[in-house]
């Protein structure tokens, strides 16, 4: 587009559900979201394993010959729970620190339907952005209004007026992969200016994990 600046995007860290959901349109979409991805030329990285929609973005990004991360705890790998990872896979100690490289190594974040723990991963990494721990585009794709209460509710927190407009700027929403893709690339990131002050910096003893302690 004319005028908007595009942000190379080259690896879409994807959170979504270990069950298919109820509607197969979500099986669907997680596939096409694969798809896309794989046409786009983006890698993907995500939790590990093959099971649910995690199984079903997995498989058609790497039918496309594209790279797949797989970063995952190593409690998960314990008799084969979670299946196997289709593509490369990292295992890592704690929750915490798998979400913290998943930031770290990802360009931008999409999260399909699921359950507890796709919310804590989609609502922690705009979360971190609110607080300029990162400028990376999040995104929802909107699957037959799966997020539409979810979407309604975060509106609802800005007119109470406990989420800045700037802030609910940083959830993208769109109802297909293509568009959804199309906004992570046009994102411009507004950090607040209060926020924007704060400095985070890599923790001496743990190089290879992100310090989240302020510098006041």
């Amino acid at each position: 587009m004319e005028g908007v600046s595009v942000r190379k995007i080259k690896k879409i860290c994807v959170f979504c559900g270990a069950n298919s959901g109820k509607d197969v349109a979500f099986v669907n979409a997680a596939f096409h979201l694969g798809e896309v991805l794989g046409k786009r030329k983006i890698d993907l990285v995500y939790g590990g394993g093959k099971l649910g929609l995690m199984g079903c973005v997995s498989t058609a990004v790497a039918q496309h010959e594209r790279q797949v991360l797989g970063i995952i705890p190593s409690a998960f790998t314990i008799n084969n729970l979670v299946g196997e990872t289709c593509g490369k896979e990292i295992k890592v100690a704690t929750m915490q620190e798998r979400l913290v490289m998943m930031m770290e190594l990802s360009d931008a974040f999409i999260a399909l339907p699921g359950g507890f723990g796709t919310l804590e991963e989609l609502f922690q990494m705009i979360s971190w952005a609110q607080l300029n721990i990162h400028n990376k585009p999040i995104g929802v794709l909107n699957i037959n209004g799966f997020f539409n209460g979810l979407l309604s509710f975060v509106d609802h927190a800005v007119k109470q007026e406990f989420i800045t407009p700037r802030a609910r700027k940083i959830l993208i929403s769109a109802t297909t992969a293509d568009e959804l893709v199309d906004k992570l690339q046009a994102f411009r990131f507004e950090p607040d200016p209060a926020l924007s002050k704060l400095k985070w910096s890599p923790s001496s003893s743990q190089k290879e994990k992100l310090d989240l302690t302020l510098r006041l």
